[in-house]
């Protein structure tokens, strides 16, 4: 297993594609879109909102059979917070958006200001799921982020990704919780 800059439109819908299947039964985005109907027509843009792009910068990267898919977002590149608001807006149900918006106030606070590559999202098909794929995703842009000698961040949404995370070296900083919401954990990591 290699892995790989994705690059080509076929290729981005692919690894979204997977993204999303990853994410299916994620406590966050179950969460936020309950209704199997509306994750499936919602999270995929949510997904090129919130990592989008890292196409455009080519620190898109999956395994060679994009079985496994990591987006990262270089330093200085944001998620585009205007289409997250957008997509949030149109299919979130409103009983939920309070604890929603206060969710993300906490998760905005806990973001680091330094330069620093963030990992909105990682997923690997289920089918694929606890064969190395995450592990071979994350130890090639953890090297980036070595070699550039920047902290690396992210947020793990179960107890199982926190324990992956923590093998390669990233630590819990911190706890995001609010309302109704599952946890969240975000995760930081130094260079090497």
């Amino acid at each position: 297993m290699t892995t790989t800059t994705i690059g080509h439109t076929t290729e981005r819908e692919r690894a979204v594609a997977a993204v999303n299947a990853a994410f299916r039964n994620d406590p966050i985005s179950r969460w936020v879109y309950p209704d199997d109907a509306v994750y499936e027509a919602a999270f995929p843009r949510i997904i090129n909102a919130m990592s989008g792009r890292a196409f455009d910068y080519g620190s898109a990267y999956a395994t060679n059979d994009l079985g496994g898919v990591a987006l990262w977002l270089p330093p200085g590149v944001k998620s585009d917070g205007e289409a997250m608001g957008d997509v949030l807006d149109e299919t979130v149900a409103p009983e939920l958006m309070d604890d929603l918006k206060g969710f993300a106030e906490v998760q905005g606070a806990m973001h680091p200001h330094e330069p620093h590559w963030y990992l909105p999202m990682i997923g690997v098909l289920p089918e694929h799921q606890g064969k190395g794929y995450g592990s071979k995703l994350l130890s090639y842009a953890t090297a980036i982020a070595d070699r550039d000698k920047l902290p690396a961040f992210l947020e793990a949404t179960t107890p199982d990704s926190r324990r992956l995370y923590e093998r390669h070296g990233f630590e819990v900083v911190g706890e995001i919780q609010f309302g109704s919401s599952p946890a969240m954990w975000p995760m930081r990591r130094e260079p090497r």
